[in-house]
């Protein structure tokens, strides 16, 4: 078997050189590279690059949207003993001097005049970048600045190059080899500075062949690839296991069309982090909302009997021969019909994971047909540690060990991980990386979690998160925050109650969600500062987090960690205002430091609280927002469990 990803293109480029490697959609057309333009495309891309200076064991930036030419870049850099190194296309430009500074880029790929503006901005305080090739010309014209060069350009080079140097090309691949770090991926610096994670070919495709394996993944299946490529998780579904299967992988015309393009490609195999579920789900509980009564009440029978037999027809298990002619109605009537509004109609597996997903967001899609399923793992672990098997999947865990995982559960509940995916070590930080792998080369994942009798991971929270009230009750933030997000209405919730006597919360409201409840009830609004401080909205999230202390109250030892009060923040939580990670991952403390006079507020009684805050505009200006908040107490029940 091929061992690093340049090996694995030219495998595929000589087996089935006419078969589709990526696609793209510009300008409304889909345009198509096979394994053999894949592979070509590759070579002269390296080969540029080495023509330009780029030299084996050095590091090179890409910061692009999925783009066929961001993915092929990657195994260009591999294939000329380069490390490639994604960052979010998102981050702003003092984000990415950070990582430009710590790994000491040289080189760096963009997208297009937007990204090649910030890494112009960069290099005046990062001299040391001296080649940025751009892949979209459009607007660049009149750039003279130096190092500047086209996609076109670079290939051209490469092209030249290749000819003039016969062999070169086929000496560099074979110089590189399984063990050699295959990208380096930085934290989201969730509680810190973010640490630069690298990971080996080995490791990344270790992890490919795994899941292949478990889902059956080959050349006949396709995906969508639009996450943001500095994440893990795309870097093992677009990446990884496309050239360890062989699939075609679909690169949206733009962010805004991703639903639309899902619709036309109709992937067979399909990953989303829950947000994305989330959003699925609110869009459609928003258009039943506003259907005629009929089709209300159709959707509501029709998924009162998917909720009852739903996963069970999906996992092959027993039902009666009545509900199952239903069932068969229901997916004529409304379970096809949503699957093919939301893309997924050719769907054979769906993965989720990046954090946790709420059970009952997870029990809708499994219910209407699709074959959702959760994964573990972390950057540190190529995103691979744990999979749920076909006909083995449970609500609340995310499976048993993938294949050639480790896992054991520390003293104090941590999870511990060895096996094919775990990092080589952190750039330049041995320190950091003694840290994380013990003596018995155990990976500290800085999770809690349970083994069940079957052998299947349940994650309770990060171990640091997890806490204990007052009254000695087991506080699991995450976990209720999770319950929260289930509802259309509720955004982003933040919890607290550590070391407290009750738990207190934060919420966003969904604007999109709340604001069309708003209109059907004729309630006017002047954006969302105005629209989450107005009492019927208050009435409407007190009710999904009364709902919430109901679940809370019937599970065992969760009764106590009910909400008992809450308040809705003025303004979205933001990555760009430092309270999400770029990954929307709540930084907790950061946001109690910042809201700190809120949290006082909830703890303290007060039925009101006024606030200022500094927040940054998309165009880097700041300003500030401000609102006297109104203070809820919640509903909360008996213990019933």
């Amino acid at each position: 078997m091929s061992t690093t990803f340049p090996h694995l293109l030219l495998k595929h480029a000589a087996e089935r050189p006419d078969a589709p490697a990526l696609r793209e959609k510009e300008y409304g057309i889909w345009q198509t590279w096979s394994w053999a333009d894949a592979a070509r495309t590759v070579r002269h891309m390296a080969c540029g690059l080495v023509a330009l200076g780029l030299q084996r064991g050095q590091n090179l930036a890409l910061i692009s949207d999925n783009r066929p030419h961001l993915y092929m870049g990657f195994v260009a850099v591999q294939a000329m003993g380069a490390v490639p190194i994604p960052l979010y296309q998102d981050a702003v430009a003092a984000e990415m001097g950070f990582v430009m500074q710590d790994a000491e880029i040289a080189f760096a790929f963009a997208e297009n005049q937007e990204q090649v503006d910030k890494l112009l901005e960069v290099r005046e305080t990062v001299p040391s970048i001296r080649h940025i090739i751009y892949d979209d010309p459009r607007g660049m014209r009149n750039y003279d600045q130096p190092g500047l060069v086209s996609t076109e350009q670079l290939m051209a080079l490469g092209k030249e190059w290749d000819a003039a140097h016969p062999g070169a090309w086929d000496a560099m691949v074979a110089a590189v080899q399984p063990q050699d770090v295959s990208v380096i991926l930085y934290t989201s610096g969730t509680t810190g500075k973010p640490k630069g994670v690298c990971q080996t070919h080995a490791s990344f495709i270790g992890a490919a062949q795994g899941a292949a394996e478990v889902d059956k993944l080959g050349p006949n299946d396709s995906i969508i690839s639009y996450l943001p490529p500095a994440w893990v998780g795309d870097h093992l579904f677009s990446l990884a296991q496309w050239m360890v299967a062989g699939y075609t992988i679909n690169c949206p015309e733009s962010a805004s069309t991703v639903s639309i393009d899902l619709r036309e490609i109709g992937p067979s195999y399909y990953f989303a982090p829950p947000r994305v579920f989330e959003g699925m789900l609110t869009s459609i509980s928003i258009r039943m909302e506003d259907a005629a009564p009929i089709k209300r009440w159709l959707y509501e029978k029709c998924m009162e009997l998917a909720r009852r037999v739903g996963s069970d027809i999906l996992d092959g298990k027993p039902v009666g021969l009545l509900d199952r002619l239903k069932y068969q109605l229901g997916d004529l009537a409304i379970y096809g019909p949503l699957r093919n509004a939301m893309g997924l109609s050719r769907i054979r597996v769906a993965y989720t994971a990046g954090a946790a997903i709420g059970p009952d967001l997870f029990r809708f899609f499994r219910s209407i047909g699709i074959n959702l399923k959760q994964f573990y793992g972390q950057t540190e672990t190529c995103a691979y540690v744990c999979l749920q098997r076909d006909g083995q999947v449970k609500l609340n865990c995310v499976g048993q060990a993938a294949p050639g995982i480790e896992l054991k559960i520390a003293d104090n509940g941590e999870v511990l991980v060895k096996g094919v995916s775990v990092l080589k070590e952190y750039y330049k930080r041995p320190d950091a990386t003694a840290e994380v792998i013990d003596a018995q080369g155990y990976f500290h994942t800085g999770d809690a979690g349970v083994l069940d009798a079957d052998g299947q991971l349940r994650i309770i929270d990060r171990a640091k998160d997890v806490g204990k009230t007052n009254k000695g009750a087991m506080f699991a933030p995450n976990y209720i925050e999770n319950k929260l997000k289930f509802f259309p209405h509720i955004k982003e919730a933040v919890c607290f109650g550590h070391q407290r006597d009750q738990v207190c919360a934060f919420i966003n409201i969904d604007f999109e969600a709340v604001g069309n409840w708003a209109e059907r009830q004729g309630l006017p609004y002047g954006g969302y500062v105005d629209l989450a401080s107005k009492a019927k909205v208050l009435d409407l999230v007190a009710q999904c987090v009364a709902q919430v202390n109901a679940d809370l109250a019937s599970e065992a030892g969760m009764a106590d960690t009910q909400v008992a009060r809450f308040l809705v923040l003025h303004k979205e939580l933001d990555p760009d205002d430092d309270e999400l990670t770029r990954t929307r991952k709540v930084r907790r403390g950061f946001i109690a430091e910042k809201y700190g006079v809120l949290v006082d507020a909830l703890y303290a009684g007060k039925s009101e609280q006024y606030i200022e805050t500094q927040v940054k505009f998309e165009d880097g200006r700041t300003g500030s927002v401000s609102a006297t908040l109104s203070i809820v107490d919640a509903k909360t029940h008996p213990a019933t469990a």
